[in-house]
């Protein structure tokens, strides 16, 4: 049902109903956001990449081939914005240029309250970010995002057994450090 809501507002939009991309990224923007949020880590670089998504999926939604679904093809994007966003902030820390007051700001965001503690979060974020990003990834999409391998494989292009796998080394490192913590 979602999915043909979703290929229905598409073709509208491509027919010309700029009303049915608002109602797009109404849908999809907090998924998107939380995705690349437990990605990154922090509220800046989600926002930011979220913000890419949106003009990604205005601009390339006339590529979109309706073989997957909308949420599959947002995924992807969000996941190739984030590795990207994160491959960035690697070469920022590498020059010095990401000093300790932008590391405070990005520590101080308080958007949580609607969702969970802060502290919770908190949690999840260092546990998330002690994991390498082919096991975040799979761990993210599987458990946050409820998506079946098929899916996932579809999204990052890599095997279901490879998944399978990364995904089985993320939740066994994950119980060890919500153990520790």
């Amino acid at each position: 049902m979602l999915k043909e809501e979703n290929n229905l507002l598409v073709k509208k939009f491509l027919d010309g109903d700029e009303s049915a991309f608002n109602e797009l990224v109404r849908k999809h923007q907090k998924n998107i956001y939380w995705h690349a949020r437990r990605l990154l880590g922090n509220h800046m670089d989600a926002d930011e990449v979220t913000q890419e998504v949106i003009i990604t999926m205005y601009k390339k939604l006339n590529t979109f081939k309706f073989d997957s679904a909308v949420t599959t093809w947002l995924y992807k994007i969000t996941y190739n914005k984030s590795v990207n966003n994160i491959r960035k902030s690697k070469v920022r820390k590498y020059l010095f240029l990401d000093d300790e007051e932008v590391r405070e700001m990005k520590n101080s965001e308080n958007l949580y309250e609607d969702y969970e503690s802060k502290e919770k979060l908190n949690k999840v974020d260092e546990v998330l970010n002690e994991l390498p990003i082919k096991q975040k990834e799979v761990f993210i999409l599987k458990q946050f995002e409820g998506l079946k391998y098929r899916e996932i494989a579809e999204i990052t292009g890599k095997s279901e057994g490879a998944l399978k796998a990364n995904y089985f080394h993320a939740l066994k490192k994950v119980t060890e450090l919500i153990n520790e913590k």
